[in-house]
């Protein structure tokens, strides 16, 4: 079988495990996802779902500020203390904050968006998708492909990290649960930009800030 790029992606930003690996396994598994998760977790990823079951209460609190124009505080939580410290997971909380900056989520995950607020963003979702013309017995299928478009735009661990968007953040945060060997929770954030909810010129400050990012 075929194994594509886009295979390849979705099985890495579902296990967080290198690109190859992943190339790999879906090539043991004849392409099928599931079977090349299973083989993943064989080979040392199962740790990951274990250690999602853990307790994580240690952590930093991260600030980041861009520009004096936007500000973020972030909470990301590890097991211990020690962890805490790691240099590598304290660099990981500095990239949170300045994800969010730059791509403004409303939630850290998809179990955060309020079942009424969904059921609203389906609601306009199938009006657009009739208005467009689009025949009722699909509307719904088409419906449920734009509220995951919907989750990426709002939810943190959906978007795209921008300094490698072929992985989502939380793909990025499965990779850092496996590196460094604890559980990791991004818990809570905040975000300020000045002005904001304030009748304003027009200005693209998070749009600025993916910018510098990718840089």
């Amino acid at each position: 079988m075929n194994i594509t790029a886009a295979m390849v992606k979705e099985l890495r930003e579902k296990t967080g495990a290198g690109m190859m690996d992943c190339k790999k396994a879906l090539t043991d598994a004849a392409g099928n996802m599931d079977k090349a998760v299973e083989i993943l977790r064989e080979k040392g990823l199962a740790a990951v779902a274990k250690k999602a079951g853990r307790i994580a209460a240690e952590g930093l609190v991260e600030s980041y500020i861009h520009g004096g124009r936007i500000g973020v505080l972030v909470e990301v939580n590890s097991e211990t203390d020690f962890v805490a410290k790691n240099q590598e997971f304290k660099e990981f909380v500095k990239d949170v904050a300045m994800q969010i900056a730059a791509s403004n989520p409303f939630y850290v995950s998809k179990e955060e968006v309020p079942q009424d607020e969904i059921e609203k963003e389906k609601e306009i979702l199938r009006k657009q998708a009739l208005n467009e013309g689009k025949p009722e017995k699909i509307v719904d299928k088409m419906v449920e492909g734009r509220i995951e478009k919907y989750y990426k735009e709002v939810c943190l661990l959906e978007q795209p990290f921008v300094k490698n968007p072929d992985i989502t953040v939380g793909g990025l945060l499965t990779e850092k649960i496996s590196k460094i060997g604890e559980n990791l929770s991004i818990r809570r954030f905040v975000r300020f930009e000045v002005g904001e909810g304030l009748e304003k010129k027009e200005e693209n400050f998070a749009e600025e800030v993916a910018k510098q990012m990718g840089q």
